[in-house]
């Protein structure tokens, strides 16, 4: 099996380069073109000259364009990455009878009420990032082609930049810090997702009757103000020496940005968990396993 991975550098791209490795040949692309190939999915014509090249069996789409609060001014952009680079690789895909893997947003929803959101409910999108992740899912649908939609929601990885990589700096410098308290959802490592995609592949093949749309998220759920209080008890339990005395709680409103933010990120993931038999664990262990190697290092 010939497996073409796109985005191989991104937090999820990172963990993704491992979790694939076994099932066949793994041809992983960046930006930057490497003997003719291109991974730039702002480069449509590359994009396609690529697949056709390679003949994949299996495409995973792990790039996109995320920067959530540029993608209101760079909107033509957000648009080619997330949306139109996504109709390439699903038509390059239908045509050559290929699967295309590829990961969404909880963006495409309003954000609003409590429920986790489940794969059917009505989507609309509150910023350009969420619209532009949904004409993607939109195309890739549409387009007929064997496809899996991971829609997943507040990803971190070890390797990069992070929310807790970012609480931890800050709390050596600041006795207080402010973090918002009113945006629910379930911080999600990159490698359960990569892990799970490699679990998915694996089964799809088998039966391609499980293809579709999917929410992938860890269990429980937690506002970013407890999100970054379980990171710093964490640190000091484990030793950090930290500056940091009080988090205060804030409301979204207190904090604006150019993009509005959904408040509620929650995600239903039962119809994965079923069709896969899949167990995902809670956000907690997966947030100290990578504190763990943050703060060993």
């Amino acid at each position: 099996m010939k497996i073409l991975l796109l985005g191989k550098n991104g937090q999820v791209g990172w963990e993704l380069q491992r979790s694939l490795a076994p099932l066949g040949d793994l041809i992983a692309l960046d930006r930057h073109p490497v003997d003719g190939l291109s991974g730039d999915l702002s480069d449509l014509d590359a994009l396609r000259a690529t697949i056709r090249q390679v003949k994949p069996d299996v495409i995973v789409n792990a790039a996109a364009y995320t920067a959530v609060d540029k993608a209101e001014s760079e909107t033509e952009l957000a648009d080619r990455v997330n949306g139109q680079a996504s109709q390439v690789m699903a038509e390059e895909a239908a045509s050559q009878g290929a699967w295309l893997i590829h990961y969404s947003t909880d963006y495409v929803f309003s954000g609003e009420g409590l429920k986790p959101w489940q794969e059917t409910d009505a989507v609309a999108p509150v910023n350009h990032y969420g619209a532009s992740k949904l004409a993607g899912e939109q195309a890739i649908t549409a387009s007929g082609c064997k496809h899996l939609i991971f829609r997943t929601s507040w990803v971190y990885g070890a390797r990069g930049n992070n929310f807790a990589k970012t609480m931890l700096r800050l709390a050596k410098d600041r006795d207080t810090l402010s973090v918002i308290a009113d945006q629910i959802g379930a911080p999600t490592g990159a490698d359960l997702i990569a892990d799970v995609t490699a679990l998915a592949i694996q089964q799809v093949l088998q039966r391609p009757e499980l293809a579709g749309l999917y929410h992938l998220a860890a269990a429980g759920e937690v506002s970013w103000h407890g999100y970054a209080s379980h990171v710093i008890g964490f640190a000091k339990a484990n030793g950090e020496e930290l500056a940091v005395t009080v988090i205060n709680p804030i409301d979204t409103t207190a904090y604006p940005t150019p993009a509005r933010r959904p408040l509620n990120s929650r995600l239903n993931t039962q119809k994965l968990r079923d069709n896969f038999s899949l167990h995902l664990p809670d956000w907690q262990s997966g947030v100290t396993r990578m504190l763990t190697e943050v703060l060993n290092k």
